[in-house]
């Protein structure tokens, strides 16, 4: 859950910010704790899968991150024609900072994961 405060904040930051470096600061940080996510994220997919289920998962987990990414791009866009560039990407942040409290009431067995074993 700490890579993902980043990707809350990020999009706050960017959007409220007028220095265009502390804007860049922003992104490199999110980009660095987006990395590590999708690598925790990966991990427990694989490593919750039985064996004989691991490739077709992997497939599908596969998919479904790459349609988000096209849909979530699509969103942004279409959030940014509507407001505004800087009100969506604020609204991107606290969309996130929802969302992630929402997954973290639903799912708190995965809240509470510590380690990948």
């Amino acid at each position: 859950m700490a890579t993902n405060r980043w990707s809350v904040v990020e999009p706050s930051t960017t959007a409220t910010s007028s220095s265009m470096w502390l804007s860049v600061a922003a992104l490199v940080i999110m980009g660095a704790a987006d990395t590590v996510s999708v690598v925790i994220r990966f991990s427990l997919v694989q490593l919750a899968t039985p064996d004989e289920m691991r490739g077709r998962v992997g497939a599908v987990n596969f998919l479904f991150i790459n349609a988000s990414n096209q849909l979530g791009q699509f969103e942004s866009g279409v959030t940014a024609a509507l407001f505004g560039t800087m009100p969506a990407a604020l609204l991107g942040g606290l969309g996130t900072i929802a969302i992630a409290l929402l997954w973290m009431k639903l799912f708190p067995t995965l809240r509470d994961v510590e380690r990948l074993e």
